[in-house]
């Protein structure tokens, strides 16, 4: 199957305007991603040494815990400057989550942390997770990423501009469409419901689904100190809210209140 092409927005984004490992290590609400993140995915992970194969893996930000806590990981991403930059983590390649060129049932855990963001067609975003069923071994672990449909009114609340009437109006039409056209800001984007996200791994048939908000209902306090106070929130802010994190698990209703979601289900065995 030949690769899909990847948005012209996209590539560029991540290509020359940001660089995507910077942001889960120097934010606090990205340093809270990435532990939260890793947290999660701890609990579910078959143990090491098995074969995780890291979908849209970037950088390589995730495939670096996952090397030192004994994995093999194999990273795959439509970014070349992504590629260039894991290669030193582990085997890196380029390729698009809709069309892996892994074996059926060759992995033990399949990742697909970043792609699901990038996808507004449902039917691309049914292809990604087919894909990653098909690679991973029967009773296998899936983890899916996504960005919460609400994450942006939090965000903008606390970088004090929602207000604005083109704020304001840019993220209306998010909440109404789930779409970020990718015009201003951040780059072409899904934006999902947690119950939509779960929906849509029992769809192409991963059974055991559970979706977590990562950074918890708290986390945009955190944005909004990193904004108007300084570089550093304080260490008792930042467990707190880590804290917050953890408290809200049980409660579904708080799902929405997250900046980003992980789903896990299983391959039936």
């Amino acid at each position: 199957m030949s690769n899909p092409e990847l948005a012209a927005e996209i590539e560029h984004f991540y290509s020359h305007v940001i660089d995507e490992g910077d942001r889960l290590r120097v934010s606090a609400d990205g340093r809270l991603e990435l532990l939260r993140t890793r947290e999660l995915l701890r609990r579910f992970l078959p143990p090491a040494p098995a074969r995780v194969l890291d979908v849209g893996g970037g950088t390589g930000v995730h495939a670096r815990w996952l090397v030192e806590d004994g994995y093999h990981v194999d990273l795959v991403d439509p970014v070349a400057r992504h590629v260039e930059q894991a290669a030193s983590v582990c085997p890196s390649s380029l390729g698009d989550a809709r069309a892996l060129e892994a074996a059926d049932a060759s992995y033990d855990v399949v990742q697909v942390l970043g792609p699901l963001y990038h996808l507004p067609d449902r039917a691309d975003r049914r292809q990604a997770l087919s894909e990653a069923l098909r690679v991973v071994r029967p009773g296998g672990l899936v983890a899916a990423g996504a960005i919460n449909r609400y994450s942006s009114l939090f965000e903008h609340t606390a970088l004090a501009h929602l207000h604005a009437d083109r704020m304001r109006t840019a993220i209306s039409t998010i909440l109404r469409t789930a779409v970020h056209d990718g015009k201003r800001g951040f780059t072409l984007a899904y934006f999902h419901r947690a119950e939509e996200l779960a929906d849509e791994l029992r769809d192409v048939g991963l059974v055991d689904v559970a979706v977590f908000g990562i950074e918890g209902p708290a986390w945009s306090i955190l944005k909004a100190v990193e904004q108007h106070a300084g570089p550093d929130p304080s260490e008792d802010l930042f467990e707190s809210v880590l804290t917050a994190a953890r408290l809200a698990e049980p409660y579904p209703e708080l799902l929405a209140s997250s900046s980003h979601l992980l789903a896990v289900g299983k391959a039936p065995a």
